[in-house]
């Protein structure tokens, strides 16, 4: 059964730092609590990265996954290619400029190989939601004041 989590919310950046901070993938595990690893495998021919393999934590579950990824100038978006843990992993990052900084929309959609209970499931999501909205602002608002 697949889940999905969405958020939405002001970070105090310009969009370019947010994505800035997107793009770096491999900071990952220093503002998302449940990255452990990042590392990128390929990349786009304009550098920005391809294939990414990491390690997640959330709950009871450790997964390693590899995640493809396409970008453009305001948007991130991936899709899982191989997990331990996961049949399907879509997610998406929309930055849009306001006038104190930027806007972000976040969607993530999963579909988890094992049954789990309901109460472990929605704790993943608020996972993601929280590190979706919590660590990105302050990584990218940390940027910004550099």
């Amino acid at each position: 059964m697949a889940v999905s989590a969405k958020t939405s919310f002001d970070v105090a950046a310009p969009v370019s730092v947010v994505m800035e901070v997107l793009l770096d993938v491999e900071s990952l595990p220093e503002w998302s609590g449940p990255h452990r690893e990042a590392e990128i495998l390929t990349e786009h021919p304009d550098g920005s990265p391809e294939t990414v393999r990491m390690v997640v934590s959330t709950g009871p579950i450790t997964d390693e996954q590899t995640c493809s990824y396409t970008w453009t100038d305001n948007s991130c978006e991936w899709d899982l290619v191989e997990s331990n843990s996961l049949k399907h992993q879509h997610g998406r990052y929309v930055v849009t400029e306001t006038p104190k900084g930027s806007h972000v929309d976040f969607e993530l959609e999963i579909d988890l190989k094992i049954k789990l209970p309901g109460l472990i499931v929605k704790q993943g999501q608020r996972v993601a939601v929280d590190t979706a909205k919590k660590g990105l602002t302050a990584e990218a608002q940390r940027r910004a004041a550099d």
